[in-house]
């Protein structure tokens, strides 16, 4: 099964990505993480990528399709993957087909975890990490004894500087500005699936099992 998985930032991508992945070994395969592993490891895409971040540009479109190319060629993939934060625009969908089609490989789901937006805001700006434990807190979400647990313990909640209203609100008005359009392409294509991401993880994760028509 071969997956795309659209969303805003926050709507839970990776989580549904790496539960699929754990179930059914299909490779969560963000562009993100590929591009940092192929810098790690200095391959030659890599330090490519590298020049041109060092130099403060962004990787073209191009360069992260090669970098997709050379990943979905490996063997683990060829039951299906994940793609996860890739495309982010009609424009980048548009290369991904051409680049699928000189591969003879075809997305067959395309799942839009919806979420509302205010949902989304408490969701990014109430992250809180634990001093002491490292837990991973939300302050409008986590139950109050686990909040409790690490104050009582000493700790604090440390919230990261770029999960502030004004950073998240400008993630998210870029997302509906370049990658909500894919929504309709992709529905356009008969292959969206909408699935209200609000829900607990287990119900999503339930209902994104009977979108891949697996339960």
């Amino acid at each position: 099964m071969k997956i795309i998985l659209l969303g805003a930032p926050g709507a839970g991508k990776g989580t549904q990505a790496k539960r699929l992945e754990s179930d059914f070994g299909w490779p969560q395969i963000s562009t993100g993480d590929l591009l940092r592993d192929a810098v790690s490891k200095k391959s030659k895409l890599g330090l490519k990528a590298k020049s041109i971040i060092d130099r403060g540009n962004l990787v073209s479109n191009d360069l992260v399709l090669e970098i997709i190319k050379e990943r979905v060629a490996q063997e683990d993939t060829f039951s299906g993957f994940i793609l996860d934060g890739f495309p982010r625009n009609i424009d980048q969908a548009l290369d991904l087909e051409i680049l699928f089609s000189s591969l003879s490989k075809k997305i067959d789901r395309v799942i839009y975890l919806k979420v509302d937006h205010d949902i989304l805001m408490k969701r990014l700006t109430g992250r809180r990490t634990c001093s002491v434990t490292g837990k991973l807190l939300n302050i409008y979400f986590s139950p109050q004894r686990d909040i409790d647990e690490c104050i009582n313990s000493g700790g604090k909640l440390l919230q990261r500087s770029d999960d502030n209203e004004e950073t998240i609100g400008k993630r998210l008005d870029v997302y509906n500005l370049e990658t909500s359009p894919l929504i309709d392409f992709y529905e356009k294509k008969e292959c969206l699936f909408v699935i209200s991401a609000e829900n607990e993880v287990e119900k999503v994760y339930s209902e994104l099992l009977v979108s891949l028509e697996i339960s």
